[in-house]
């Protein structure tokens, strides 16, 4: 293991040295890689994690935009930044930490990775990933990927450690950062081994995301929206619209055109191109969520339909009646299932939004777009979305707050999380 570490390390040494344009380079190379096979890696992904190959082929041309994104805005983000004080000059740099480490999750086995590799790499950094344990295939791959596009060997390395070992590499001083996407736990476990040690770490960690429904919201636009929001993966996202809060005056509505859609999506081997939902990703995640769901119906949530688990697969489920005090509101549930809780009021509909330990981001229906801008500052969340599915975006920065973490991916943002913010101030 010291070895891989000491390659990142002289790498990085001269890597840090060629200039952004020169690192930029290899970017247009990866995209093309990406794309030319991304029948092939989609199917990695697919086979490994049982994401329906339609999604996965879409997470690899996600991982693609973003290449060609930081290509043609990373030397300008990177860029010398000249500010006017009462020295003869003066101005800051942004230079490379060093070797970072990424832990990376399972749940878009490409997306996070490339999310966290790319930005990292150009700004002059090379990256170790320890990837999940149940994507063994995909951690590998990601590297040759890296490698064929003609990246130095040893700018990204695959670590397979883990996660016993995480901590003893984090304490190792040739790693200079860390990045986590993943659970609350690992994100207290990593942020504590990285406070000890005094190194930057950010974390993007689990989500309970609100889905806020107006009485004045299209209807047939908002059900469509939230169904991806809901299913897209099984459910399994941080991201994933999981508390639906609905005006009790369209809920019934809501419901109706919501279990209709829901249980038209088509299930089957997640190869085949129409399938729209799959298994989760291993059956004890299935089994915490039965549990979840369980529970609370037991507290008195009703449920619509779904609710069966086989093996990994648990259906597409709706639940009404759903109280704050249930396991489905309180907890992160990480598959298929709409909890549903209804509100008077905006003011209502806010405070429980908020009720959550959670921050990762709401979305927000309504015709009246307006208002809603105007209560923007009252969500204790890192984003906010109206009249759209909570997503991420290259162009945008992207993280949470609360027990959702902290720190920013993605955008300029992204890109400076890990470097050296240098001023540097001259008198003649």
């Amino acid at each position: 293991m010291q070895t891989l570490l000491e390659l990142s390390k002289n790498i990085q040494s001269e890597w840090r040295k060629s200039a952004v344009e020169s690192r930029l380079s290899f970017l247009p190379q990866l995209a093309i890689t990406l794309l030319k096979n991304k029948q092939e890696y989609a199917e990695c992904i697919t086979k490994e994690m049982h994401k329906p190959i339609t999604q996965a082929i879409a997470e690899v041309e996600k991982c693609a935009l973003l290449c060609t994104y930081y290509y043609e805005n990373a030397a300008q983000f990177l860029a010398t930044k000249h500010i006017k004080t009462d020295a003869s000059e003066s101005f800051v740099t942004y230079e490379p930490l060093g070797v970072i480490l990424g832990v990376m999750p399972w749940n878009f086995p490409f997306w996070q990775v490339f999310r966290f590799a790319v930005p990292s790499l150009i700004a002059g950094n090379t990256v170790l990933v320890k990837h999940a344990s149940n994507v063994p295939k995909s951690a590998k791959l990601i590297q040759t990927i890296f490698e064929a596009a003609g990246f130095p060997k040893g700018c990204y390395q695959d670590l397979p450690i883990s996660s016993s070992e995480v901590a003893k590499i984090i304490a190792n001083p040739i790693i200079k950062a860390v990045s986590l996407t993943g659970s609350e736990q690992a994100g207290i476990a990593v942020a504590t081994e990285a406070g000890k040690h005094l190194k930057k770490c950010v974390l993007e960690l689990g989500g309970n995301n609100a889905f806020i429904v107006l009485e004045d919201a299209n209807l047939e636009k908002t059900v469509a929206t939230a169904v991806n929001a809901r299913m897209q993966n099984a459910g399994q996202s941080c991201i994933a619209a999981k508390r639906f809060l609905i005006h009790e005056n369209v809920v019934d509505a809501f419901v109706s055109q919501l279990k209709t859609a829901i249980q038209e999506l088509k299930t089957g081997n997640p190869l085949d191109n129409s399938t729209q939902i799959g298994s989760l990703a291993r059956i004890d995640l299935a089994e915490e969520l039965e549990i979840q769901v369980k529970k609370s119906i037991e507290m008195g949530a009703k449920l619509v339909c779904g609710g069966k688990r086989t093996e990994a697969f648990y259906e597409p489920t709706i639940l009404t009646n759903v109280s704050a005090e249930m396991p489905v509101f309180k907890e992160e549930t990480f598959g298929p299932v709409v909890a549903i809780t209804t509100f008077k009021t905006l003011e209502e509909a806010i405070e429980l939004s908020n009720t959550s330990e959670f921050g990762l981001g709401v979305s927000v229906f309504t015709q009246d777009i307006e208002t809603i801008k105007k209560h923007i500052s009252s969500f204790n969340e890192g984003a906010v979305f109206i009249n759209e599915m909570v997503k991420s975006d290259p162009r945008l920065p992207f993280g949470g707050i609360k027990k959702s973490g902290y720190g920013r991916e993605l955008s300029e943002d992204g890109i400076r999380e890990f470097v050296n913010v240098k001023t540097v101030v001259i008198n003649s």
